[in-house]
């Protein structure tokens, strides 16, 4: 395997963000009471993780080390920016939706983090693949997290209907139900990566 596959698949798998490393809590219980929610701050992050990553690495030798977090929380915030406004204007209900989460991907300590540990020290392809993996296990994550919850407390997945409303259980679509599923989902993963 090379260094590249590594890379990307050590996101998906190993490192994954939610289930392996445990970050970006905030996002992943506030968001997941729904598949197509889970997906969509999935994929925004996906987006900012990928292109910010690739642009800390292309500037990495210009930017000095006293600015060097500053200057990679600029670059986080233009590209989250450009993702609240593409989903302002394109997915006005998505986006009403996830509401304040969508800025907050600034802060999100996977995004800095990355950044930081791996797009500052390594050349742009790898950069892109780490970013990709990252995000891709984040979105994969919180996707399954949202439909377990969506399925549980509504009876729906991606809004399409499996059993009645009335027979789901509402603590799943709750914050209660986001701690319990996350910790399932947690466990299982760790049992299939044998930790």
């Amino acid at each position: 395997m090379n260094n590249g596959t590594k890379t990307f698949l050590n996101g998906i798998l190993k490192e994954n963000p939610t289930f392996g490393l445990v970050l970006g809590m905030c996002p992943t219980l506030a968001t997941t009471t729904s598949a197509i929610n889970g997906m969509s701050m999935g994929l925004a992050t996906l987006f900012v993780l990928v292109c910010s990553n690739v642009v800390i690495s292309l500037l990495k030798n210009l930017i000095p080390d006293k600015v060097r977090i500053p200057s990679f929380i600029v670059v986080i915030a233009t590209f989250v920016t450009m993702v609240q406004l593409l989903m302002q204007a394109y997915l006005p209900a998505i986006y009403e939706t996830l509401g304040l989460f969508i800025p907050l991907i600034v802060v999100n300590c996977i995004v800095l983090g990355r950044a930081e540990a791996f797009a500052a020290k390594n050349p742009v392809g790898l950069s892109a693949l780490d970013g990709l993996g990252m995000g891709l296990g984040f979105t994969l994550s919180l996707t399954v997290l949202g439909a377990i919850r969506e399925f549980l407390g509504t009876g729906a997945v991606f809004g399409l209907t499996v059993f009645p409303e009335n027979y789901g259980a509402l603590v799943f679509v709750l914050a209660p139900g986001a701690f319990i599923c996350l910790g399932y989902l947690i466990a299982v993963m760790n049992k299939v990566l044998k930790k």
